[in-house]
C-alpha cells in the first residue's frame, strides 16, 4: 500500500531498514523528552479556521537568498543518508531539485559533495573539525561546486547521549556487535542489495581526507569524538567569513540571546534547532522557542526552524509563528529508507498538498503573508 503520510513512511523505513540504521534515524538524546516535545508541541499548536473566503487561488511559492522556492520547506542535512539507499543523498538531492526545493548536503554525507553537485548544487551543512587547514581546504571544494549557502551546525561541540544507538550497538566496535550488526543487515535482503552490495563506496565522502582509516559505523563515532571541536566560539565564524561570501546560517539556535547574537555576527540567518531532539534533552521543542527568537531579530535575519514538521500543517505552523521556512530531515530520510528518491518525490508531493489544505481552510492565500494572526492560541 502507497504511503498516505510521512507516519506511513516512518513504518515502511522501519521494515526495510537494518535496526541499527532506523534507530539512529528514529532516536533521539536521553530519555528523548525533546524528541516527543517537538511533534507534540506542533500537535498541540491551534489555528484558526475561517470561512466564506475567496481561497480559489493559493499560493505556496516564496523565495530565500534569492532562490525560488515551490513551498517554504528546505531539505534538512541528515547524516549517512547514502546508507538508507543507494547514493542516497543524490536520489534526496534530485527529488527536492524536482520539486522546486532546496537541498542541504550534510558534511557526515556519504556521498562527496562534487558528486551531488552533478545533479543540484546543494546547500551544504557545516561542522568545525579541529583540522583547520582541511576545513579551509572544504569550503574550497564547497564553493568550487556552486553550494549557493552554508548552514553552520553550532549546537554539537560534543554528540549527544543517544541511548538507542548505544543499545543497537552503532557506535560499538567490538566483534560481537559487528556480527550483529551483519546479521541485521542480511536480515533486509532489499536493502541489502541496494545499498550495501551495490551503493559504495561506502565513506564520509565529505571529510575523506580527514578521516582516512574510517571503516565502520563505530569508528565513524570515535572520529567525531576526536576530532569535532568543542572550543568553537564566535571568533570562528569570523574564520568561515573569511573563507566564504555567501549566506551564511547558523543551526541550531534556541535562545534570544544567542539569536541577537547570531545578528552581531553579521550572518544571514538562523534555524531555530534542537538538533531533532538528538543534543541536549530537556529543551525547548523548535516551535516553542521559535516565537521568542524570531521576536529577537525581527527581519534582521532570515528565521527557519525544524523538529517535529512532518506535514504541510506542521509548516503553516511555523510560519504562523515566525519562521520563512521549515527545514525537515526525518520526513524526507524515512521516505529515502523506505522507497528511495520516489518515496522522498511522493513525500513532497503529500507535503505541499497538506499545506494548501491548510491555507485554504484558514483561508490564507499566500504563504508568504502567513503570521501570527492564524493561530487561536
Amino acid at each position: 500500500m502507497k504511503p498516505a503520510c510521512v507516519a506511513d513512511y516512518r513504518d515502511a523505513a522501519r521494515k526495510r531498514l537494518p535496526k541499527v540504521l532506523f534507530d539512529y534515524i528514529d532516536g533521539g538524546a536521553y530519555a528523548e523528552a525533546t524528541l516527543a516535545a517537538n511533534s507534540a508541541d506542533l500537535a498541540a499548536l491551534t489555528l484558526r479556521q475561517r470561512v466564506l473566503r475567496d481561497v480559489s487561488r493559493i499560493s505556496t511559492n516564496t523565495e530565500l537568498f534569492g532562490q525560488p522556492l515551490s513551498m517554504p520547506v528546505v531539505l534538512a542535512p541528515v547524516g549517512l543518508a547514502g546508507m538508507y539507499a543507494r547514493r542516497g543523498e543524490v536520489q534526496a538531492a534530485r527529488a527536492a531539485r524536482d520539486a522546486g526545493l532546496p537541498f542541504c548536503l550534510s558534511t557526515m554525507g556519504v556521498c562527496p559533495v562534487e558528486e551531488v553537485a552533478g545533479t543540484v548544487a546543494p546547500w551544504f551543512q557545516l561542522y568545525m573539525i579541529r583540522d583547520r587547514s582541511f576545513m579551509a581546504e572544504l569550503l574550497g571544494r564547497v564553493r568550487a561546486a556552486g553550494c549557493p549557502v552554508l548552514v553552520i551546525t553550532v549546537d554539537l561541540p560534543v554528540a549527544g547521549a543517544r541511548y538507542r544507538d548505544a543499545r543497537s550497538g552503532l557506535a560499538s566496535t567490538t566483534s560481537c556487535d559487528r556480527v550483529r550488526r551483519a546479521l541485521d543487515g542480511i536480515m533486509h535482503a532489499e536493502w541489502l542489495l541496494d545499498v550495501q552490495i551495490r551503493g559504495g563506496p561506502h565513506t564520509l565522502g565529505n571529510i575523506v581526507g580527514a578521516s582516512a582509516g574510517v571503516k565502520s559505523l563505530g569508528e565513524f563515532w570515535g572520529w567525531i569524538a576526536a576530532n569535532f571541536d568543542p572550543s568553537v566560539t564566535w571568533r570562528d565564524i569570523d574564520w568561515v567569513r573569511e573563507r566564504w561570501d555567501g549566506p551564511i546560517l547558523l543551526k541550531g539556535v534556541l535562545d534570544a540571546a544567542d539569536a541577537r547574537d547570531a545578528r552581531s555576527a553579521g550572518v544571514e540567518g538562523i534555524v531555530v534547532s534542537n538538533h531533532g531532539g538528538r543534543q541536549l534533552d530537556s529543551v525547548h521543542s523548535g516551535i516553542r522557542a521559535l516565537p521568542s527568537v524570531a521576536d529577537a531579530v525581527g527581519s534582521d535575519l532570515t528565521v527557519l526552524m525544524d523538529g517535529g514538521v512532518r506535514s504541510g500543517l506542521d509548516v503553516l505552523k511555523a510560519l504562523a509563528s515566525g519562521a520563512r521556512a521549515c527545514m525537515i530531515g526525518r520526513a524526507w530520510a524515512f521516505a529515502l529508507g523506505a522507497r528511495g528518491g520516489v518515496g522522498v518525490a511522493h513525500a513532497l508531493d503529500i507535503i505541499r498538498k497538506e499545506l494548501l489544505v491548510a491555507m485554504t481552510l484558514t483561508g490564507c492565500t499566500d504563504i508568504q503573508s502567513a503570521d501570527r494572526s492564524l493561530l487561536a492560541d
